[in-house]
Order: C-alpha cells, then structure tokens, then sequence
C-alpha cells in the first residue's frame, strides 16, 4: 500500500507531521481526519523524498480551479442550502452551471464522496489543492453546529476580502514596477549602445579621461563582452532565491524582511494582520474554541514571521496567559489594537473587537495603497536623477575638459 507523508494540526491545534499509508491521497486524508489530524498537506512519499513525483506536463498544463471559482461556489452554496435545496442537488445544479473544466470535475467528485456515506468536509478536504485547511475547518464547525449556510456566507466574505487585498496590492505595484523596468531597459540600451560610441570619440582626445568615465566605460565593455554571463547570473540568483524561500527557515526569514522593507513593508503588516484579524473573528464567531481558532488562523495569514508569533500567541493562552498578554508579546499589533484586544476580552466581544481591528487595519491599507505612488514617486525620482548625473559626468566631463583645452590655447 503506498505511504503518504503528511503534516497536519492535531485538535490542540499543534503541528503534526508523519507517513500514513492508504490506497490513495484521498483516504490518507478520511484516516488523519478519524484520528482528529486536519492534513494541511499531503504528498506521496517518492515525491518527499525528493522525486520528480507527479510532475508531468499533464499536470503543469492542467486546468486549475482559481479564487474566483471558489468565491462563486461559497456564495452559490450557501443561496441553495439557505432556500433549503439538499446539498446533493444543490452541488448537481453548481457543476451543470458551472463554466470552469476543473471546478466541474471537482464537483463531481465530491457528489461521489457524499453519495458514498462521507460528511461534506471529509469530502471537501478529499480536494487539497482547492481547499485550504481554514475552509475545512470552517466547514467542519457548519457540520457541528447546524449554521453550515452562515458558514458558507462568511466563507464568501472572507475570500471576497482576500482577493480584494491582493488586487489593490497588484493595482499599487504596477506603476512602479513599470517605470523600474523602463528604467532597466534604459541601462542596458545605454551600455550597450551609446557609452560604447562616445568611447570611440573619446578614444582619439588622447589624455587620460576622468574617472567616472573610465568607470562607465570599463562597465560598458564588461556587459557587452560578458552579457550572457550576467543574464545567467541573474537567472541563477533567480532560481537560488526561489529555493532559499521555497524552505521553511528561507521563507521565514524572507517573511520577516518584506515586513522592514522601507514604504511597502508596513503594507504588507497591516494587511497581513487584518487577514489575520477577520479569521480570528469569524472562527470565534462560528463556535471554534480560541485555541483551535489561532491554530487554524495561523495557517491563513500567509506570513510565517506573523504565523510564528500566533503559534505564540496560542501557546501562551494554553499556558493560561490572557490574549492581551499574549498579543503584547508578539510585538507586531498597535496600541490601538492592543486597547481594543483588552476591552473585546474584558467584556466578553472578543469576536466583535476583533471584526473592529480587521475593518480598521483594511482602511489604513487602502488608504496606504491610495498614497503608494506619491510615497515611492519621490524615492524613484531621486534614482532616476542619480543615475542621470553620473551618466551626465561619465559623459560630458571629456568634452568640458577638452572645451576648457582648447580654449586656454
């Protein structure tokens, strides 16, 4: 039978990790789930171990089902269960409607799981890929206590939120990352082009020319001899960089720069702490104790640095720690969200408080994604006049200096 390594939250909200075997992924997943393991990923053992595994061009090329797909089904769902349509019929009438290949077949197969005896979420987590952990353990709580439609509601709202953040994020970058390329581009059709005809002008003078020019000269013949070489250092530094963040100290530490970067660094915490801030709460208000409540959290924030510190923050409160204290020590939320965490605690509306943090932190990132063209503008103008006056002196200081010749003769 083929052994699966997996890793996993106990019902402590601890992380787990392991090999199970079973005939498929699939029933590795229905075992962990009997043993109260909710599997955040499951790989066969080959694979682990550093095999190619299931790597094929099949796969790379393979419809997948995208955030929108999966928005629209939890919006759906929960309009058929809440007009009392059974859940089977109801997934029968998504996958007829439905205009995506692969959320089709996904539907199809979780009506099979259902047909064949299996509760919703079991049958959802039988899809890894298109369910994160959060969403199961939500759906699992529906189950539990019969609001499985408000669970569905909230779910919609949650990844409504998300993609909302990360296309007011793209929105932002995408001026700045065009007028870097621009500038890039502009570099390299400089080197390559223009300094290389102002060397063979320069060449005839006949006199030892200033430094910066020598330097711009010396760095234009070394990238039009060794362009190749510098393309592959690139692609190289490209590639290391993906597997140094592609390991769980890598994308730790690398989580923890993005956080100090200068303009974008408080972005990228803000947004990530209402990410945080809206899980929380609704996880609380859906009946999750709060110690599972953090451990599944933790797993949405998409930040290990901010996810090692709830990993903290619930350690704590086992230990029998207060939230406030806890949330204190992690170092990462305000004074204003520390005195809203104290009062949410001390009256009993933790959730309420914590919905309060989300809304707040979401309109300080809007308002900071409005203003990051006028925050980076500054930051590249003065770039782009460094790189003019050196460009400027490498080039125009022969001629000044051949003027200031010619005239004292």
């Amino acid at each position: 039978m083929p052994s699966f390594s997996y890793k996993g939250r106990s019902a402590s909200g601890e992380l787990v990790k392991g090999v199970i075997e079973g005939a498929t992924a699939a029933a590795a997943a229905e075992l962990l789930f009997g043993q109260g393991i909710t599997p955040l990923d499951i790989t066969p053992a080959k694979e682990a171990s550093g095999g190619v595994g299931s790597l094929t061009l099949g796969g790379l090329f393979k419809e997948k089902v995208t955030q929108v797909d999966l928005l629209l089904f939890s919006r759906q769902l929960y309009t058929l269960l809440k007009a009392g349509v059974p859940i089977l019929r109801a997934l029968s009438g998504l996958q007829e409607s439905s205009t995506s290949k692969a959320m089709k077949t996904v539907l199809q197969e979780i009506r099979a799981s259902l047909e064949s005896g299996r509760e919703l979420s079991v049958s959802l987590a039988r899809q890894p890929r298109v369910f994160s952990a959060f969403y199961l353990a939500m759906v699992r709580v529906g189950e539990f206590t019969g609001r499985l439609e408000d669970v569905f509601l909230s779910l919609f709202h949650h990844l409504e939120f998300e993609r909302f953040m990360r296309d007011q994020v793209k929105s932002a970058l995408r001026y700045p990352s065009f007028v870097v390329a621009a500038m890039a581009i502009a570099i390299v059709i400089v080197n390559i082009f223009v300094i290389p005809a102002f060397a063979k002008v320069f060449a005839g003078f006949g006199t030892q020319l200033p430094l910066m020019t020598r330097i711009l000269i010396g760095f234009s013949n070394f990238m039009v001899s060794y362009w190749y070489l510098m393309a592959l250092a690139l692609v190289l530094a490209f590639v290391a960089f993906r597997s140094w963040v592609g390991t769980e100290s890598g994308r730790y530490q690398w989580d923890r720069i993005k956080l100090k970067i200068p303009v974008a660094g408080k972005i990228v915490q803000k947004a990530t702490l209402a990410r945080f801030s809206r899980s929380f709460a609704l996880a609380i208000r859906s009946g999750v104790p709060i110690v599972q409540a953090m451990a599944v959290v933790s797993q949405t924030v998409d930040n290990a640095y901010i996810a090692d510190k709830v990993d903290k923050m619930r350690d704590g409160v086992e230990r029998g720690d207060s939230i406030l204290r806890t949330a204190i020590a992690t170092g990462v939320f305000t004074p204003v969200v520390i005195q809203m965490i104290a009062v949410g605690e001390e009256s009993g509306s933790l959730e309420d408080m914590m919905q309060e943090i989300a809304e707040m932190y979401q309109n300080e990132v809007e308002y900071e994604l409005k203003t990051l063209g006028q925050q980076i503008e500054p930051i590249l103008i003065v770039f782009l006049g460094i790189l003019v006056l050196i460009l400027a002196l490498g080039i125009f200081l022969p001629i000044w200096d051949l003027g200031r010749a010619a005239i004292k003769r």
